[in-house]
């Protein structure tokens, strides 16, 4: 037999018994992109203060990881927000994905680790924020990928503490 015969079978024995059958993850996957449109008027109720004149528009990356049979087994997002006309120096001490369709308020389900003692602060009336790697339970990254409608994303700021510019989310990606 031909010797380089013999070396491919050897190195196919060599990359197969190093295979591992209950590998089941595929460390590289096409990410998930949502934006949306924040505006205070989506707010509930929406604002009627200071807050209510300003806009701002985030980004949100879902990071996957899936198995071999392709269900999510692993998930991080990405945050990046803007805002812009809202008063000079607004402080934002929250800002997170819930669920509820427009209209509906829901709790906290992925946080980009704003607060109240971890503010940012937009840099006079303009501002733009980042949070990368924050983990995301896979059934809930699926859940957001099959219905982005279903969630919204809000930020929020001592003056309104329950969110002063929203948006549904859409899938751009």
């Amino acid at each position: 037999m031909n010797r380089w015969v013999v070396f491919a079978l050897a190195a196919c024995a060599a990359v197969t018994a190093g295979c591992d059958d209950n590998d089941t993850t595929s460390p590289s996957s096409q990410p998930a992109v949502f934006s949306t449109i924040l505006r205070p008027a989506n707010e509930v109720p929406p604002i009627a203060n200071d807050e209510a004149n300003g806009v701002g528009a985030a980004q949100i990356t879902l990071q996957l990881t899936r198995s071999t049979a392709g269900a999510i087994s692993a998930a991080t997002a990405d945050f990046y927000f803007q805002m812009s006309g809202f008063p000079p120096n607004t402080t934002v001490i929250g800002a997170h994905i819930h669920p509820g369709p427009a209209g509906v308020n829901g709790p906290v389900i992925v946080n980009t680790g704003l607060s109240v003692t971890a503010p940012f602060v937009a840099n006079g009336a303009t501002g733009e924020f980042r949070a990368t790697g924050i983990d995301v339970p896979p059934a809930l990254a699926q859940q957001i990928i099959d219905n982005p409608g279903g969630f919204y994303f809000n930020i929020h700021s001592p003056l309104n503490a329950g969110g002063f510019a929203r948006g549904q989310l859409a899938r751009v990606q």
